[in-house]
């Protein structure tokens, strides 16, 4: 059975920069750093997702000796983040939270994540790590706005060789108008899985998905795929149907085999292209969300 837990934000940093008005749920925006790393802001939170900030050059340790190098750099430094609400991290590996990221990120920052991410988050000193399992909740709520985070499935391999990698989570964001209670947006953010059965679970749940972050790349180690691919990405648009799809993890280490290019030319074959955007690093997608939503 899934569970819900309250995520209390009153000391977080970002509070002294909202203070007490009123949030806008008509529009926000999504900030891209570059490899799975955004700022989304919207109702009044801004939030974090799969911090790195290594540079080009630097490499990351995967596990078992093997090491990625990294081709880009991030638009931003670490040090140059907004107030930050919380973060939401997929999973815990080098690519997503780096040796910078240990170091330097707030210690007492919220951080939503697996159980195994927490776990490891608590022996590097992170005080307030949140554990979800699949399907588990957490929700957050300020000046009238709330978010809740549920964690999707993910599946970061083929069966075998998934065991030997760290768990993954998918996210769902829901933002609710707390006076009339009603979802003004939803948000999915894939995380690092492949393709796989329990997907098709998402959109019974959550018919009416807004926008989605894709984690694509098409990451090989030794010749097993890791991440999606083009064509995985374009067969994750038909399986979870979200309104807008923004591709990001792409291009940004050694390891992603699949170029963005791949996926824009399978984007364009399948029909698809109207409901992509295409973000560089360092852009930012504004978004609106209909007055329909709102009322």
């Amino acid at each position: 059975m899934s569970k819900e837990t309250k995520l209390t934000l009153a000391d977080s940093a970002a509070a002294a920069t909202t203070g007490t008005a009123s949030p806008d749920f008509g529009r926000g925006s999504i900030f891209f750093v570059g490899t799975a790393t955004v700022i989304i802001r919207y109702a009044g939170f801004t939030i974090l997702t799969d911090p790195n900030f290594l540079h080009a050059g630097d490499h990351v340790h995967l596990g078992y000796g093997l090491t990625a190098e990294r081709l880009t750099n991030p638009a931003i430094e670490l040090e140059q983040l907004p107030p930050i609400d919380f973060c939401v991290l997929s999973h815990y590996h080098g690519d997503h939270f780096d040796r910078i990221v240990e170091e330097r990120l707030q210690k007492d920052l919220p951080i939503i994540t697996t159980e195994h991410a927490a776990g490891n988050l608590k022996e590097k000193g992170f005080t307030a790590p949140v554990a979800l399992d699949t399907w588990d909740s957490v929700v957050a709520e300020r000046n009238g706005a709330s978010v809740r985070v549920t964690s999707m499935p993910g599946k970061h391999g083929p069966t075998m060789v998934d065991l030997f990698l760290p768990p993954v989570m998918g996210s769902m964001l829901e933002f609710t108008n707390a006076a009339g209670q009603k979802t003004t947006l939803r948000l999915y953010i894939t995380g690092d899985t492949l393709v796989h059965d329990d997907l098709n679970e998402i959109p019974k749940r959550y018919p009416d998905i807004d926008l989605a972050l894709f984690h694509l790349g098409g990451t090989r180690i030794m010749g097993i795929l890791l991440t999606m691919d083009a064509e995985q990405g374009v067969e994750a648009i038909r399986i979870i149907n979200p309104r807008e799809v923004i591709p990001i993890h792409y291009n940004d280490y050694e390891v992603f085999q699949s170029p963005l290019e791949d996926f824009k030319k399978a984007v364009e074959a399948a029909g698809f292209a109207e409901r992509v955007k295409y973000l560089s690093h360092g852009e930012t997608y504004d978004f609106e969300v209909p007055a329909s939503r709102l009322a």
